[in-house]
């Protein structure tokens, strides 16, 4: 684990409390999704107005995780996914909600993203778009996370072009990203989005790796029809590395923060416990860039509300100043936003002179 005095005194909510912050659960009625877990919620803002659009993933699983000294394991060790009976896999639906600062803040509107348009693919143990990040990019809506394929679990990144229309919403569009290295390695996920650079992703955070897709060509050894190339376009030094423990790895998307940019990543702390089971600890930290991606600022790891599984990919900027909007999953059971003051952004942020 890592050594506490490189971590934040306490856990993060509590703090941004105190400073004039916010938490509030996010919640899609329970006859909806049969009252299983949320989790993992992602933020976009509509341009130039106080309505932001949420994506709330919803898990046909509830997860159990004993924490602390993890005396009351399930007979599967420390982490067990509780699922029905009936079904083997661990199946994640989407959900495109609204939210607004003007009025009474909860989810409205949830609406379960259609994606009958494309065929079923054969199943692993996880099925659908997992962690999916909003981001508009020329004009056009996309939720982006990652789907496992059978028959070994391949991880690849996904663009889902997605078009909302009342009370309905649709994937229009499926673009499965090839990593730059080509179709042969195992997994890739928690790319970042970059908001304000069409198609372009933070693949690595330290250091930074940048990627481009091309959703306009397919895999040159890789007939399947909806599967596009992917190339680095910037790759940091080795010397720019950041003394850190831990690899940060994606989270949020990248959004632009005055003259930087700005994102909320994960780091994984892997262990195991008396009986070798293996756990982790997550981690988050903020990292910022100027526009010629160096490293100009960074936070503390801290835990959002000191649990062992905690993962946020989803931040915006408030409209009418620089306060932060922040969501994130706890245990892969509940869901929440919450608002970081420009102020108190600013003191935990560790910004080079």
């Amino acid at each position: 684990m890592i050594e506490m005095d490189e971590l934040m005194e306490e856990s993060l909510i509590p703090q941004i409390l105190e400073n004039g912050g916010t938490v509030v659960p996010l919640t899609i009625d329970s006859k909806e999704t049969g009252g299983m877990g949320l989790c993992n919620p992602s933020i976009w803002q509509i341009p130039n107005s106080p309505n932001y659009l949420l994506n709330i993933r919803h898990v046909s699983y509830y997860l159990h995780h004993c924490e602390g000294d993890q005396k009351f394991q399930t007979p599967w060790g420390p982490l067990n996914y509780v699922r029905p009976d009936n079904d083997p896999y661990l199946r994640t639906k989407n959900y495109i909600c609204d939210y607004s600062l003007d009025k009474i803040r909860k989810v409205g509107r949830p609406r379960k993203i259609d994606t009958s348009k494309f065929p079923k693919e054969p199943e692993w143990d996880f099925v659908g778009l997992e962690d999916g990040r909003l981001v508009e990019w020329e004009g056009k809506m996309y939720i982006t996370g990652v789907r496992r394929y059978a028959p070994k679990g391949l991880g690849r990144m996904v663009l889902s072009e997605i078009k909302i229309t009342g009370k309905m919403v649709k994937e229009v569009g499926r673009y499965v990203i090839e990593a730059p290295d080509g179709p042969d390695v195992y997994c890739e996920k928690n790319w970042m989005p970059i908001l304000d650079m069409p198609f372009h992703y933070v693949k690595w955070s330290n250091p930074i790796e940048i990627v481009k897709v091309d959703i306009n060509k397919k895999w040159k050894n890789n007939p399947k029809k909806y599967r596009c190339p992917s190339k680095v376009v910037f790759r940091g030094e080795e010397e720019t590395k950041l003394p850190l423990q831990l690899d940060p790895r994606g989270g949020s998307q990248v959004i632009p923060y005055g003259d930087y940019r700005i994102a909320c990543t994960h780091e994984c702390d892997y262990w195991h416990n008396e009986k070798d089971d293996r756990d982790a600890h997550y981690y988050h930290r903020f990292l910022a860039w100027d526009k010629k991606w160096n490293v100009v600022g960074k936070s503390k790891p801290f835990k959002f509300m000191d649990g062992r599984i905690e993962f946020a990919c989803g931040m915006a900027m408030h409209p009418d100043n620089k306060n932060l909007l922040i969501t994130f999953g706890f245990q892969d059971n509940s869901a929440y936003l919450t608002t970081i003051t420009e102020k108190f952004f600013e003191e935990i942020m560790e910004w080079k002179k």
